[in-house]
């Protein structure tokens, strides 16, 4: 069992940034990628950064050069450094771990963020 604790989102204006954190406990051993989801009203939940035991990250194509995922093992956080944000990256955010054995997804509860224009 791994439980995901999401912080860090807020209101910012456009071209501003925040930094969303989560904390993960429980088998933290298990986890093989963290990764965050957003999900904006209306839209499908999408993949926006992922990163694997070993440090290997992934980005979706329309954050790429914008925010930056990273972890710190010693805290078990992942963090998703997120900066000129634009009015299309306002969404709730969700923090994930995939883990094995299982092949078990876990997701924390989210974190709002609200960009304006």
């Amino acid at each position: 069992q791994v439980h995901l604790v999401e912080s860090g989102g807020g209101l910012v204006q456009a071209g501003g940034s925040l930094r969303l954190s989560c904390a993960a406990s429980g088998s933290i051993s298990s986890i093989i990628v963290m990764g965050w989801y957003r999900q904006a009203p209306g839209n499908q939940r999408e993949l926006v950064a992922s990163i694997t035991s070993v440090g290997n990250t992934n980005y979706a194509d329309s954050v790429k050069g914008r925010f930056t995922i990273s972890r710190d093992n010693a805290k078990n956080t992942v963090y998703l450094q997120m900066n000129s944000l634009k009015p299309e990256d306002a969404a709730n955010y969700y923090c994930n771990a995939f883990v094995v054995p299982g092949h078990m997804y876990y997701w924390g509860t989210g974190t709002l963020v609200t960009v304006s224009s």
